[in-house]
């Protein structure tokens, strides 16, 4: 499978260059303090243009196969063999709760014993801790996350985890205990599917108002004569309430 790169940051930088054009064309029928502005703006986003479109054109290939991943990314340029590669792991960053910026998910490499990847290990990887690196973004391709972790899965075998559906599994059929004096199952399980459906939804705000909505239930959840045991109920829903924070902007699309 050949990954495509994202056209959305040369088509930026295309932007930004036909606004600064814009812009110092207006600059010069402005009068003098505001033509001074408008050139700077425009000056600006040249600038700003030609950033992008450096880095859309920048030399690119990403190719997964039988032999392994032929890439040609910051630092590496060459074949490296499935041999080379402990394991690969499609992760999903926490969000940025300061900021408004989607993060991507991106692809984490574990090196084999041996290999001669030669770049720092400046991650962990979420599977066992170990040093791994950011092989990829996948904001930077254009194709969805699902389609490149089937080709991993394919082609690298036991070699690759799909992080995400490992944080969805956990969730997939909760097994309660029936007790006297248990909490309301109606509730119980509204709660649930509602956090469930959030996981694997494209929308960022129904993963928050499914966190709300565990939250503002907690403590306060009706009791029935046969319900499920408070103590799994509770555990259950901590796991789910922290789930949905870590993936509550769980997709992008990076086309």
């Amino acid at each position: 499978m050949e990954l495509r790169r994202s056209r959305s940051i040369l088509v930026g930088g295309i932007a930004f260059w036909a606004f600064g054009i814009f812009m110092l064309l207006c600059g010069r029928t402005d009068s003098a303090f505001r033509g001074i502005g408008t050139l700077i703006i425009g000056v600006l986003s040249l600038l700003m243009g030609a950033i992008l479109a450096f880095y859309g054109l920048r030399p690119f290939r990403f190719h997964i196969g039988t032999e392994g991943l032929t890439v040609r990314l910051p630092g590496i340029d060459r074949l490296v063999p499935w041999a080379e590669i402990d394991t690969i792991v499609l992760d999903q960053p926490l969000p940025v709760l300061t900021g408004r910026k989607t993060p991507s998910p991106v692809l984490l490499l574990v090196p084999a014993s041996g290999s001669a990847l030669n770049r720092p290990l400046t991650q962990r990887s979420p599977v066992d801790d170990r040093p791994c690196l950011v092989l990829l973004e996948l904001q930077d391709v254009r194709e969805a996350p699902d389609e490149v972790g089937a080709a991993l899965a394919r082609f690298g075998g036991s070699r690759f985890t799909d992080f995400r559906q490992l944080i969805r599994q956990h969730f997939d059929s909760p097994d309660f205990t029936m007790v006297l004096r248990g909490y309301d199952p109606a509730r119980v399980n509204h709660l649930i599917r509602q956090g469930q459906e959030a996981l694997i939804s494209d929308v960022m705000l129904k993963r928050f108002g499914a966190k709300a909505e565990i939250e503002r239930a907690r403590g306060s959840l009706p009791a029935a004569i046969h319900g499920y045991d408070r103590a799994q109920v509770d555990a259950f829903l901590d796991d789910l309430s922290d789930a949905l924070a870590r993936w509550d902007d769980e997709k992008r699309d990076a086309r």
